[in-house]
């Protein structure tokens, strides 16, 4: 099916286009064109004077709609995420699993092949946050479960979970040098996180390839002087991305500001978002507008991803522009797939959010 969307402003996640239509032909942008070069055969879609821009993608996102994943280990559950990912203009995610047994894992790569079989949408794959992770840095993770990785483990996990588990959170300095090369070779998206890594040997990590750092500030060594710690190393390395938490919680929006002018496009959005639930290892009790343990340990955000853009356009001085890309074109870039997410233009996938000047979700496309 051939479309034309027009009649909006578009954000194409390179720059801002009026008076423009954007045409897709089965599900990927043919591109963006004047209004007198759409040919016959498109059906018209008008936006009646909203924004579109590039679906966003949570790459940390742990349930949603009052179903914790890793509480429940259902299908359900992450049906009940994508739809809560969909309300805030988000069409992929990472189904994300903190540290946990290694079987509750391996049922977590089973749940997710069954989800796709299902026809079930939105899915990019798993993202284990741990167990391979320092315990000072452990926040909200369970103690017991956190351990040092054996090459055996590695290479067990990364065949059961062929195809499914896409991302890793680590503590790098827990981890040798043949299991980070290990992951890195098998495609896995490694990132440095609850980790309290010098400089020096978080530095070593990101030479090994390391392309990223998880909800930066927290769970990690912090910036100091005389020890820059793995917030230093993530700001003095050109090719390394961030995720953040911009809930002016987790971090606090003068900080989340300082760092966006350090890092630029290497800094990303993730909601880090949980369910409420008395089940589990993991009970997070919802306090309004964050989730904690019951002992009161914050334990996770109750943001959506539409919600982290207005935060930073309306509390950290960023521009509307730039927040959408926060939220889209940058988190993209540490994917690898044929058909391009994160851009409005041709080759890239046609996933779009439509909202108003409120910033306010008005429409999601999906394939």
């Amino acid at each position: 099916m051939n479309t034309a969307w027009l009649n909006g402003n578009i954000y194409t996640g390179n720059n801002k286009e009026t008076g423009k239509a954007i045409l897709v032909n089965n599900n990927v942008i043919e591109g963006v064109v004047s209004i007198n070069e759409i040919g016959e055969g498109y059906t018209v879609k008008d936006l009646e004077g909203l924004n579109i821009a590039p679906a966003f993608i949570d790459l940390q996102i742990y349930g949603g709609n009052g179903k914790l994943f890793s509480a429940e280990l259902t299908t359900d559950a992450i049906a009940a995420t994508y739809q809560y990912c969909l309300s805030g203009g988000c069409t992929q995610f990472m189904l994300t699993m903190a540290t946990n047994t290694i079987e509750n894992f391996l049922k977590g790569i089973e749940l997710v092949k069954q989800y796709w079989q299902q026809g079930g949408k939105g899915v990019l794959g798993l993202h284990m946050e741990g167990p391979y992770l320092n315990p000072v840095k452990k926040g909200a993770h369970v103690l017991e479960c956190i351990k040092k990785p054996t090459v055996d483990e590695v290479s067990m996990l990364l065949e059961k979970g062929k195809g499914v588990l896409k991302m890793m959170t680590i503590a790098p300095e827990v981890c040798d040098e043949e299991i980070i090369k290990m992951l890195i070779g098998n495609d896995i998206i490694v990132s440095a996180g609850h980790s309290n890594a010098t400089y020096a040997e978080a530095t070593k990590a990101f030479a090994l390839g390391i392309p990223a750092a998880t909800h930066l500030f927290n769970a990690m060594s912090p910036f100091q002087s005389r020890e820059p710690g793995l917030v230093g190393a993530v700001y003095n390395n050109a090719n390394v991305k961030s995720s953040i938490v911009p809930d002016g919680i987790h971090v606090d929006f003068v900080s989340l500001r300082i760092s966006k002018k350090i890092m630029d496009h290497r800094l990303f959005f993730i909601t880090d978002a949980v369910a409420e639930t008395a089940e589990g290892e993991y009970q997070h009790v919802f306090k309004g507008d964050r989730y904690t343990l019951p002992n009161g340990t914050l334990s996770g955000s109750a943001l959506t991803m539409m919600q982290s853009v207005k935060n930073v356009v309306q509390h950290a001085g960023i521009t509307l522009e730039e927040a959408l890309r926060m939220a889209s074109t940058y988190p993209a870039q540490l994917l690898k797939r044929k058909v391009p997410l994160g851009k409005i233009e041709a080759g890239y996938a046609a996933e779009f959010v439509v909202f108003n000047d409120a910033l306010e979700v008005k429409d999601v496309v999906t394939p």
